[in-house]
């Protein structure tokens, strides 16, 4: 205890814990380095379990992933120079998917800027265009207080991360307790959940309770918001079929009524009315040219740049997915019926063309060929998921077909890269979801390509003693690459850059302790997917599938064209 004349002194590390702690914070991903250990035993003070790892990206990742699973903001704290430029894949990715985390790195002391110290790099330059939020910390006095204001930038409009470069004699300096400003959980961030403009929410009840073929798409801030029941109820009650996208997938089990999956483009060129939530007209949407010119069109959104971005709209509508969902379904009320009953034949209209997409490839997803045609893997996946299975992708072309065939059960139970469309989130969001919720059963499927990139810390996942259930579409290639290649070169020329060796991941997982099974013959999938998941045990089933198959999406990419 300090005596009468001494002050109770703090490090710059334990207030950045402390600021964490604040935040709810439970678990720091991380790859240690110099600069950044006070953290650490920052955390061990407060109670933040440090989850170590083989590379930052893989850090970086995990805290998106963390971000994504719990609602709350995920942290990766690395080190100086390459160690945060390592990270920098991670940010970008949780950027462009609009995904809450606090990224903290190194730096040279103050007392040596500019002189070359070790790791030394101009980080927040760096960061700047990719973060909505970038910074030094000054002042150990500063530490906690820049912490909450980078999370409170997280949130300022849609979602994303932010970034702070702490030096290392700012984290190890003391200073004295009543000089730091340590921010009151709960206290220091205002509510950011808008329900739209009164007017805005009136015309759009009024125009889908007139509607005679209205669609909505349900994006990922549905599920960014927690707004699945707003969105349940508004479907419900309009009669309108919806089509889930990214995180918004499961936000209606699959065989509801108004689920519908397969017949999305068929929907957006005859509806009269179609809503768009939380998901920009990027190249997903075709930049918006995909939805009918004749079609009232309308967006919601947290963010005000994105509306009406890249495409007009007739009605642009700023706010919280499921706020403005509830708002729009309550405005409605007393006007429903005469609206929802007229849309039964445009829901078997549409539900006809979903059965004509499954009858075309009902073949493929039942093929029995040697190599497995992807169809028939993803198939299978799709069938042993429950309604407590948390699924991951993460590939290109087997990703692809999996996008049309794999239905989560539930809302919040699909994970993939986003709009960056980074290779490598696997394992990374297989660590977030285990370690967020235990009681998770996670199954992630991987292109062979896309799980060399972080496929090392499937150890952390065995040291750890996190089970999962991981299958590998292994053709030895980067076929969605291949394929393109192919087309604008030639057959002769489709092998280049793109080929990769015949990796037996089943034995990579046996020699890091995990389960490991090789499939040559699709009536093995099913067994040995039954067999990982008994076995409680990190896994890998490596299924070799045929290369020369490829997922519609890859064939109708306009990069080919």
């Amino acid at each position: 205890m300090p005596d009468g004349n001494s002050q109770e002194l703090i490090s710059g590390g334990h207030l950045v814990a402390k600021a964490l702690k604040a935040e709810g914070v439970e678990v720091i991903y991380t790859l240690c380095g110099g600069h950044i250990i006070d953290i650490y035993d920052g955390c061990v003070d407060e109670g933040i379990e440090v989850v170590d790892v083989r590379h930052e990206q893989v850090a970086a990742h995990a805290a998106d992933g963390y971000a994504r699973i719990t609602g709350k903001p995920g942290c990766a704290v690395v080190t100086a120079g390459p160690g945060t430029t390592d990270a920098v894949t991670g940010v970008a990715n949780a950027f462009r998917a609009e995904s809450p985390m606090l990224l903290i790195g190194g730096q040279g002391a103050h007392t040596q800027h500019k002189m070359g110290s070790l790791q030394d790099l101009p980080h927040v330059d760096m960061m700047t265009p990719i973060t909505k939020f970038a910074a030094t910390v000054p002042d150990t006095a500063r530490a906690a207080d820049m912490v909450s204001m980078a999370f409170r930038e997280c949130y300022h409009g849609a979602p994303g991360p932010s970034f702070l470069e702490i030096p290392r004699d700012v984290l190890d300096a003391k200073v004295p307790v009543e000089k730091a400003r340590v921010p009151k959980a709960g206290a220091y961030r205002a509510s950011t959940r808008s329900a739209g403009d009164p007017e805005a929410i009136e015309k759009l009840a009024d125009l889908l309770v007139h509607a005679e073929k209205p669609a909505i798409l349900l994006g990922s801030q549905v599920w960014t918001t927690r707004g699945t029941g707003s969105a349940i109820d508004l479907v419900r009650t309009l009669n309108i079929p919806a089509y889930m996208n990214g995180a918004g997938r499961g936000t209606l089990p699959p065989g509801d009524p108004h689920h519908f999956q397969l017949s999305r483009r068929y929907a957006f060129s005859h509806a009269d009315v179609i809503v768009i939530v939380g998901t920009p007209f990027d190249f997903r949407m075709g930049y918006g040219k995909r939805l009918s010119p004749d079609a009232t069109v309308v967006q919601i959104d947290l963010d005000y740049r994105t509306v009406g971005k890249n495409r007009d709209i007739d009605l642009g509508i700023v706010g919280d997915a499921g706020l403005v969902l509830k708002s729009v379904t309550e405005a409605a009320s007393g006007r429903v019926n005469g609206g929802a009953s007229r849309r039964k034949e445009w829901l078997d209209e549409l539900r006809a063309a979903e059965q004509v997409a499954i009858e075309k490839r009902l073949p493929s997803l039942k093929s029995d060929a040697s190599p497995i045609h992807p169809y028939r893997l993803v198939s299978e996946i799709n069938d042993f998921l429950t309604e407590d299975s948390l699924y991951i992708g993460d590939g290109g072309d087997i990703v692809t077909f999996s996008g049309q065939v794999v239905q989560p059960k539930s809302p919040g139970h699909w994970m993939d890269p986003g709009p960056l469309g980074t290779l490598g989130v696997g394992v990374p969001f297989v660590l977030a979801a285990k370690k967020a919720r235990p009681d998770k059963e996670v199954v992630a499927l991987f292109g062979d390509g896309a799980f060399s990139l972080t496929g090392w810390d499937f150890e952390t996942l065995v040291r750890y003693d996190l089970p999962f259930v991981g299958i590998i579409g292994n053709n030895s290639s980067m076929n969605q690459i291949r394929y393109g290649q192919a087309q604008k070169y030639g057959l002769e020329r489709e092998r280049i850059g793109n080929t990769l060796g015949d990796v037996h991941y089943d034995k990579f997982a046996q020699m890091l302790g995990g389960h490991g099974e090789e499939v040559r013959d699709p009536a093995d999938i099913g067994p040995a997917l039954r067999r990982a998941r008994e076995s409680g045990k990190p896994s890998l089933i490596n299924v070799w599938v045929d290369p020369d198959a490829y997922a519609p999406g890859t064939m109708n990419q306009t990069m080919y064209k």
